[in-house]
């Protein structure tokens, strides 16, 4: 299976069986990640060697005005979509396999947490997952400790206050917070 394959898999919604082919390729990458996440956190870097870095781990050209403090993490990396002018700060752990979209402009702070996989509710098939990508438009201000769950998406200029888990979609000029969050205020 390829990796482009394996993402419109991704993309389609529909059920990844434990122990299956596509599940298969989603360990694979994982381990391509590991590697990489491993370089980039183990010993100092130029910001020409991360902006390298985080190419290779997206398999795209990231902007050269990217911006990370390391630790990074990831398990697949392949399903990351980052746009100009981001900055990621230290700590934060990315579940791309169901696809992470990330605008221009935004700030994501230490230890953020993005996930878009889910395991089905029936403890019979529990290995068994489901991907829903996230998108972050442009110049969000996501604080720290944040929390994003599968399937949200977060209009443009709205701000994620520290410590908040998402499990809706946020509209645009907004400020959510809190667990779940709630708009707390229009901008």
């Amino acid at each position: 299976m390829t990796t482009a394959e394996f993402m419109e898999i991704m993309r389609s919604g529909e059920i990844i069986p434990a122990g299956s082919p596509v599940h298969a390729k989603m360990h694979e990458l994982s381990q391509e990640a590991i590697r990489i996440t491993m370089q980039i956190n183990t010993a100092y870097h130029t910001h020409d060697e991360i902006v390298a870095l985080m190419s290779e781990l997206t398999g795209t050209e990231i902007h050269d005005s990217f911006g990370l403090f390391p630790p990074f993490y990831t398990d697949c990396g392949k399903n990351t979509r980052i746009g100009k002018r981001v900055f990621l700060n230290s700590g934060c752990k990315f579940q791309d396999q169901g696809g992470i979209t990330i605008g221009d402009d935004v700030l994501i702070g230490h230890n953020c947490v993005i996930a878009t996989l889910n395991h089905v509710m029936d403890p019979d098939k529990r290995g068994d997952m489901i991907a829903a990508p996230v998108k972050i438009g442009n110049k969000v201000w996501v604080g720290a400790n944040v929390t994003i769950l599968q399937g949200v998406t977060i209009g443009d200029g709205a701000i994620i206050a520290a410590g908040a888990v998402v499990n809706k979609d946020v509209a645009p000029r907004t400020i959510v917070g809190g667990m779940p969050a709630k708009v707390l205020k229009s901008i």
